[in-house]
């Protein structure tokens, strides 16, 4: 288990130096463009250099792709000045501009390199502040980062835990570590609507704040409609429907049974009615296809399907698949909002598998049963507009992986 390290560098530190084979100004540096890093560790704060010459400070770790990740440029240390200078920074983007406050207690507070904090991302979940972390250097300073944001956001108690892959990226485990009396749930609102969320548990830090301005707009198409939520999660896009849009019907697919029964326990916090399904997507759209069913409004959005560059020809194809299938269910003149969180998946790449998608609307897909109530022949589709994370999720100008959500509302007719 990695230690715990304090976050911020004493100004008499001698720290290791590693040594670049030519000058770069990149938040993300990788392990081939290292010549040298002498007596540096994992987790270390290190001063990087390209020749005698100073280019700033980052976090390394030499098991890692991505072997060091820049936190100040230039002969700015990263001391307790800087740290609190960059953590109100990031607070003050949500709390003064955006004044997030005013409309839900739930949103991204860090959002790693777009923040200048490279390796973590923390979402403020009501009182909870639940961080998760991409690098060694982050997680080994994760709790002292938690508590020293808690009181700029109204928090007091601290969630961290690592990211799905953090073993194989960053080669070493990264437990769940809470404060003391953390609660396992919580409940948040938005708009109005509450939720309950397991900091703790779930994909990434517990909840989608990435999605809440979609969820809010997407319930401005639905009142007296009948939509399908597939891939639904603890239920966000289904309940507000509901809730927000007065859909006439609302059902909300997803596989897996933990997170839907957050999602049935959501609906009934709102005291709205909607209909869980635990279901495969692919299986329950090819049954309803099969029945003649259509949706005036369907939402499309799986988890991540490309996390490496190996898995992105699948990735592709899935998503291709999935988006195939939603488009047949959608009623004629419908909307479907489709998306992708695949950060290696560029938008115009994702724009042109959703035209091919509709022009393919109509082909069979392999083990689909036939139905004579089944339509055929291509989709028209209007792209009424393409949305990305809210605004709490800035994109950082040098980094385009943070540009990673990508939503595409379109109308489909026959």
């Amino acid at each position: 288990m990695p230690a715990q390290r304090p976050l911020a560098v004493e100004p008499s530190a001698e720290l290791p130096a590693v040594v670049l084979r030519a000058a770069v100004r990149q938040p993300l540096i990788y392990r081939k463009r290292l010549a040298e890093w002498g007596n540096a560790r994992p987790g270390d704060v290190v001063a990087v250099y390209a020749g005698d010459e100073l280019i700033g400070y980052g976090l390394f770790n030499p098991r890692s792709e991505i072997a060091v990740r820049m936190l100040s440029f230039g002969a700015q240390l990263p001391d307790a000045g800087f740290w609190e200078a960059r953590l109100r920074r990031a607070v003050a983007l949500r709390r003064e501009l955006l004044r997030l406050d005013e409309h839900t207690n739930a949103y991204r507070v860090i959002h790693a390199e777009a923040d200048g904090l490279s390796g973590i991302v923390v979402d403020r979940l009501g009182d909870v502040l639940s961080a998760e972390a991409f690098s060694l250097g982050m997680y080994q300073r994760g709790m002292d980062l938690l508590q020293r944001l808690a009181p700029l956001c109204d928090a007091r108690h601290l969630v961290l835990r690592g990211s799905p892959q953090f073993l194989s990226q960053e080669g070493d485990d990264a437990p769940l570590r809470q404060s003391p009396g953390c609660p396992e749930q919580t409940i948040i609102t938005e708009y109005g609507t509450r939720f309950r969320v397991s900091p703790g548990g779930g994909h990434k830090t517990g909840f989608f704040c990435d999605q809440r301005e979609n969820r809010r707009r997407l319930a401005e198409f639905c009142r007296d409609r009948c939509v399908l939520d597939l891939c639904c999660y603890t239920g966000g896009f289904a309940v507000q429907a509901k809730r927000l849009g007065q859909a006439r019907e609302v059902t909300g697919v997803d596989l897996d049974e933990e997170p839907l029964q957050l999602a049935r326990e959501n609906a009934n916090l709102n005291q709205v009615r909607v209909r869980f399904v635990q279901a495969d997507a692919f299986g329950y759209m090819r049954e309803m296809i099969a029945q003649g069913r259509r949706y005036d409004v369907v939402v499309l959005d799986p988890p991540k399907l490309i996390r490496t560059r190996a898995e992105y020809d699948e990735g592709v194809r899935k998503h291709f698949d999935l988006n195939r299938l939603a488009m047949r269910l959608v009623e004629d003149g419908g909307l479907l909002l489709t998306c992708s969180c695949s950060g290696l998946l560029g938008e115009e790449q994702f724009a042109e598998l959703l035209r091919s998608a509709a022009r393919q609307a109509g082909d069979e897909l392999p083990g689909e049963t036939p139905s004579g109530r089944r339509r055929h022949g291509p989709r028209s589709m209007q792209i009424l507009a393409r949305t990305q994370a809210a605004a709490d999720h800035p994109v950082a100008g040098d980094v385009p992986e943070t540009d990673y959500l990508k939503a595409f509302w379109l109308r489909l007719t026959d």
